[in-house]
């Protein structure tokens, strides 16, 4: 898909310089990729601390069966 963007030449070329990429085609889709991957990790983030196990759970055991 052809997508026309504005992005600051000064901000694509310090990107071009940390990275391997040749192309801006492959820097954008590796910069998305990257952003994609942060954002699902900031989600399972919020989860900590939110699930309740049983009082009787016994981790030591699960992990011996597996």
């Amino acid at each position: 898909m052809a997508t026309s963007l504005n992005i600051s030449d000064d901000l694509l070329q310090e990107a071009l310089a940390l990275d391997e990429q040749t192309t801006l085609d492959a820097l954008v889709e590796t910069a998305l990729r990257e952003y994609i991957q942060r954002r699902k990790r900031l989600k399972v983030l919020t989860l900590f601390g939110t699930i309740d196990y049983d009082s009787d759970y016994d981790y030591k055991q699960q992990r011996s069966q597996a």
